[in-house]
């Protein structure tokens, strides 16, 4: 595999601020961006009518005052609910954002983007195609490309088809056997795990193939400088007011 040249940070703030501002909204990448952090996470998904926008859960009633399944919902109706007063009041009437104002944001500002794509079950490839689609043509004359992660293969097939350009890691919650070749057959840069599976082993297999290496999501200290002694590329962290990223 050709070595990729990394143009990331080494911090990434998780959902734009973890647990500190109501998880991908525009508020929480300013909370983070106010922190010092200069890449971010988030979660993309498909409306009904194919509109990408920021959302972690397949169903809207944990992080908004809707019910159901967000995917099956026009982003006309997404667009008009509250994705903050679940947080706290201060957030109150903070809205859902729709990835292009995200992706205005990061690019006025110059900050980089980890785009985790979340299919609503069902629709993994196409929204691997939408959402990767989107991100070029967003990105297009942008200097650094958002890296496109996912669990899913099928939603990173349909971003190897659509955008071979836009760098690709694969998500992991385990290390399944065969996850090596898995990242390969993807075309991928990265590797992207639970913190907690990277050892001196698995490191070194990823470096051998070729691999970045990406933590998920580490909120002590300890955790954090093992993974700095391990030599990992990257740490995803919901403690955006703990980890300086400088």
């Amino acid at each position: 595999m050709t070595r990729y040249l990394w143009p990331y940070p080494r911090w990434v703030a998780h959902r734009g601020a973890g647990k500190l501002a109501p998880e991908n909204t525009l508020a929480a990448f300013r909370y983070g961006a106010e922190h010092g952090y200069r890449m971010f996470e988030c979660d993309v998904k498909l409306s009904r009518d194919d509109v990408p926008f920021l959302l972690h859960d397949a169903t809207l009633n944990r992080t908004t005052n809707g019910k159901g399944v967000a995917g099956e919902q026009d982003w006309r109706a997404l667009a008009q609910l509250d994705a903050g007063n679940w947080h706290s009041r201060s957030y109150v009437g903070e809205p859902l954002p729709s990835f292009q104002n995200i992706a205005r944001f990061c690019l006025q500002n110059s900050y980089f983007l980890n785009i985790e794509i979340k299919p609503t079950p069902g629709t993994e490839r196409h929204t691997g195609e939408v959402v990767s689609h989107h991100a070029e043509r967003l990105w297009k004359h942008a200097a650094t490309p958002p890296l496109m992660t996912s669990f899913d293969v099928a939603a990173l097939e349909g971003a190897k088809a659509v955008a071979p350009r836009l760098p690709r890691g694969l998500l992991l919650a385990s290390l399944h056997s065969g996850w090596i070749d898995t990242a390969l057959a993807l075309g991928c840069v990265a590797v992207v795990c639970n913190h907690a599976l990277w050892d001196k082993s698995s490191v070194t297999q990823a470096k051998a193939a070729g691999f970045k290496t990406l933590s998920y999501t580490v909120n002590n200290d300890a955790a954090a400088q093992r993974l700095l002694a391990l030599g990992t590329d990257a740490i995803i962290t919901d403690r955006v007011n703990l980890f300086s990223p400088a």
